[in-house]
This record gives structure tokens, C-alpha cells and sequence, in this order.
């Protein structure tokens, strides 16, 4: 039997570019989550917020319209680079990058009826100033009984979205966090010498962003300084980031002050009010 295939998305044009909202399957099947796309392609020199922006500028911001029995998870964020001057420096991404929004499916959503799906989004795009922009995308995708199958139009936007995300660090890595009065000392035991890294912190206000930070390479590792912004408010229990290494390898980083830490958790992030 000849399944519908969803209606494909219009890019929306947004300040120095456009956003396209993309789904990785062709259809929706009830109790089986699925992912969505936000699709942003900037002209040469524009770019937008990481989910810590920096020392300015703010993240996207998205607004979902979905109907009953499907609802949106926290977005996946890639990997940031670092963008500004030497003494403002940003999280984010210039050229094109791909937010993926997982969505959970309800056992009981009914089959038959299309579904719309819609997101309005809000971003401020930069480069030597600021643009704020806004779009309404919408998607329809068939609802079907049988198991999702991935749609080839867009299976190579998701895998190379995947690939620029920060994983988990291996098992064997361990971390400590030291308070050296106006800097941190992270210091990172990987079994192998590291001669590039930087630390992109979740939080804002947390670290000093446009202070260099001072990498010690060691045999089994690396030691990194990270200078305290003056604006934290109140002592650090732990510190939450992503770990960018030689070869653009990029791992999440979850170490407590004081003690090891070995477990390094996921993370995501739900998207601020409109």
C-alpha cells in the first residue's frame, strides 16, 4: 500500500537568511517518538545563539503548536563555536546548523487524520549588529498505523546534525574541579595527552568568556584555567558544559567542586517563553 509522504517544508525567510522546519520520518506512528528539524541557513559572516549566548545576544526562541497527543522535548544543541572580539566573545553558529527537537508520540494518538505541526519562532541574528527576526513554519505529516520509516529527503540533514552534538565522555575519563580564588582549575585524567581544549559553560555568568583560557597539557590529560566572571553571584556547587577537544570532539562535562567525577550526564535544554 502507498503510504502519503509529509508535505514538504517551506523555508522562511529570517533576517540574512532562512529556517526550515524538517521531520526525520515520513510519517507519525502512535507511540513511537520521532524528531524535528530547525533548519537555519545564515548568509556568509551572520550567526546565532548557542543555549548560553555568551556575553551577549540570546538564543532561539520557539513557540510550539502541536496537536493533542504529541509534545516537544528539550532541543539538542550542537557543539558552539566561539565568535566576537577579544573582549566579547560569543556561543554560537555561523553558516548553517540543524536544532534537532525530539517529540514523544501518546499510545493512543489515532490514525488516520494528518497532523500540523507548527513553531514560531524568534531569533536575534548578528554579526557587527543585531537583527531580531521571527517566523511561522508549519509541517504536515501523515499519521499511519504502521512503524515510522525514515524519509531519505532529509536523512542526511539529521545524521550530520547528530554528528556535531556533544556526547557523553567515555567511562574510563575522570574530572576535578578546583577553586583557585579568582579562576577554576579543571583538570581531566583521559589516559592520553590533550594539547587543544575549550570549555563552553551551560550557565551564564559562570566563567570570564572572553579571558583566555590557559591549558596545561599533561601526559594523561590536560589541566584548563578558567577565569571566574565577575558576575557569579553566589559560589559554584558544580560546573555544566561541553568539552571541545583537538579534532572538534566534543563531550559533555558534569564535575562537582572538589571531588572526581566520572559520570557525565546528557543534557538538553527547554526553550525560553516567547
Amino acid at each position: 500500500m502507498l503510504c502519503a509522504r509529509a508535505l514538504p517544508a517551506a523555508g522562511t525567510t529570517i533576517p540574512h537568511g532562512t529556517l526550515e522546519l524538517v521531520a526525520e520520518d515520513q510519517w507519525i506512528t502512535a507511540g513511537h517518538p520521532f524528531s524535528l528539524g530547525l533548519r537555519f541557513e545564515l548568509e556568509p559572516g551572520w550567526h546565532i545563539y548557542w543555549l548560553n549566548p555568551g556575553d551577549s545576544g540570546e538564543p532561539p526562541r520557539i513557540t510550539w503548536q502541536f496537536p493533542e497527543g504529541l509534545t516537544p522535548g528539550p532541543i539538542e544543541w550542537p557543539a558552539p563555536e566561539r565568535l566576537g572580539t577579544s573582549s566579547i566573545v560569543d556561543f554560537g553558529y555561523g553558516d548553517r546548523v540543524m536544532l534537532i527537537v525530539p517529540v514523544r508520540v501518546t499510545a493512543g494518538l489515532p490514525a488516520g487524520e494528518p497532523a500540523r505541526l507548527g513553531a514560531q519562532v524568534k531569533v536575534l541574528v548578528c554579526r557587527e549588529m543585531c537583527i531580531p527576526g521571527k517566523a511561522q513554519l508549519s509541517l504536515t505529516l501523515p499519521v499511519q498505523s504502521q512503524p515510522p520509516a525514515p524519509d531519505p529527503r532529509t536523512r542526511d540533514l539529521f545524521r550530520g546534525a547528530r554528528k556535531s552534538l556533544p556526547r557523553p565522555a567515555p567511562g574510563n575519563w575522570s574530572f576535578r574541579l578546583e577553586d583557585a580564588n579568582d579562576s577554576f582549575m579543571l583538570t581531566a585524567n583521559l589516559g592520553h595527552k590533550i594539547t587543544q581544549a575549550i570549555f563552553f559553560p551551560l550557565a551564564e555568568s559562570q566563567i570570564e568568556n572572553a579571558a583566555p583560557q590557559e591549558l596545561v597539557p599533561r601526559d594523561t590529560g590536560f589541566r584548563l584555567v578558567l577565569h571566574k566572571s565577575d558576575q557569579l553571584q553566589k559560589p559554584l556547587d558544580r560546573l555544566k558544559g561541553v568539552l571541545l577537544l583537538s579534532g572538534d570532539r566534543a563531550y559533555l562535562i558534569d564535575v562537582p567542586l572538589g571531588k572526581p567525577r566520572t559520570a557525565i550526564k546528557r543534557y538538553g535544554a527547554r526553550t525560553r517563553p516567547a
